[in-house]
C-alpha cells in the first residue's frame, strides 16, 4: 500500500506489496506489523532446535528448525525493506524448506537411498539460481503450493499410523493453525481494498506470519515423533512450562541403527 512517510529503503521493487500501510511507523520498516509478526517464529524454531540438538536426533531436524529461522528472518528483511533482493531471501529459503519436508517424510521408505538427496540438493539449488535472475509472480505460489501438496498424503499416512493420542493432537494442531493462517492470508489478500477502508487494520498478513509459525512447529514436532518411533527411541509428548507440546525420546543403550 502507498507510503505515509519517506522510504528509506527507495522505491518498492518486490512484486508482493501486502495490505498494510508502508512505513507507517517509521522510515526504515517498511511494513511495521509483517515484520515484527516473524518474532514468535524464530523463538519457536529456536526451541525446537535446542529439543532436537539436546536430544542427539538427526542432523535433518535441527537443519529443518534451522530453515524455519532463516526464512522468518528472510521474511522479516523483505517486509521491512519490499526490495526484490530481500523478497528473494523469504521465497528462496520456503523452497528449501519443503525440500527438505520432501526428504524427511519419504526418505525412510525410499528404495535409492542416495537419489532422494542428490536431486533435492540440485532441485533447491538450480531454483535458487534461476529465482536470483526471473522475477516470479504467483508462479512462486503455485510452485510452493504443488510441492506442499506431494506432502500432505505422506503427512496424512503418519497420522493414521500414529496410535499416540498426544501426537495426533499435535497433527490436528497443525491442521488447525494452517486453516487459520490461510484464512488470515486470504483474507488480507482477496479484501484488502476493503479493508483499507477501515478504521483499524486487523493485519491478516501478520497474524498469517504468526499462525504459520506455530504451523511449523507443530509440523517439526510430529515429524520428529513420528521419526522416534521409526527408529525406536520410545517417544513421548511432554510440555515445556505445561504449554508448549515437544518431544522427549528414551534411546536404547545399545545403539540401533537408523533406518
Amino acid at each position: 500500500m502507498a507510503a505515509t512517510l519517506s522510504s528509506f529503503w527507495g522505491p518498492v521493487t518486490s512484486t508482493t506489496d501486502c495490505c498494510e500501510k508502508n512505513y507507517e511507523y517509521s522510515s526504515y520498516v517498511a511494513e511495521f506489523f509483517n515484520t515484527l509478526s516473524s518474532i514468535p517464529t524464530i523463538f519457536l524454531a529456536l526451541v525446537g532446535l535446542v529439543n532436537a540438538h539436546s536430544q542427539r536426533f538427526e542432523k535433518r531436524f535441527c537443519v529443518l528448525h534451522v530453515s524455519i529461522m532463516a526464512i522468518a528472518i528472510g521474511s522479516m528483511l523483505y517486509h521491512a525493506t519490499l526490495q526484490r533482493v530481500q523478497q528473494q531471501s523469504d521465497e528462496t529459503p520456503m523452497m528449501w524448506e519443503i525440500l527438505l519436508y520432501m526428504y524427511i517424510l519419504y526418505s525412510p521408505d525410499w528404495h535409492y537411498r542416495r537419489t532422494m538427496p542428490i536431486f533435492l540438493f540440485v532441485y533447491g539449488g538450480v531454483f535458487a539460481i534461476v529465482h536470483s535472475v526471473v522475477r516470479f509472480g504467483i508462479g512462486f505460489k503455485v510452485h510452493y503450493v504443488i510441492l506442499c501438496l506431494i506432502c500432505i498424503p505422506r503427512m496424512y499416512k503418519y497420522y493414521i499410523y500414529t496410535e499416540d493420542v498426544s501426537a495426533k493432537r499435535i497433527a490436528q494442531l497443525y491442521v488447525a493453525t494452517l486453516v487459520l493462517a490461510s484464512l488470515c492470508w486470504l483474507g488480507d489478500f482477496v479484501f484488502c481494498k476493503e479493508i483499507s477502508r477501515w478504521p483499524i487494520n486487523p493485519q491478516g498478513h501478520a497474524w498469517w506470519h504468526v499462525f504459520m509459525g506455530f504451523n511449523a512447529y507443530f509440523a517439526n514436532t510430529f515429524l520428529m515423533f513420528c521419526r522416534a518411533q521409526q527408529c525406536g527411541w520410545s517417544p513421548r509428548v511432554v510440555r515445556l512450562m505445561g504449554v508448549l507440546p515437544y518431544v522427549k525420546i528414551q534411546k536404547p543403550k545399545a545403539s540401533s541403527k537408523r533406518k
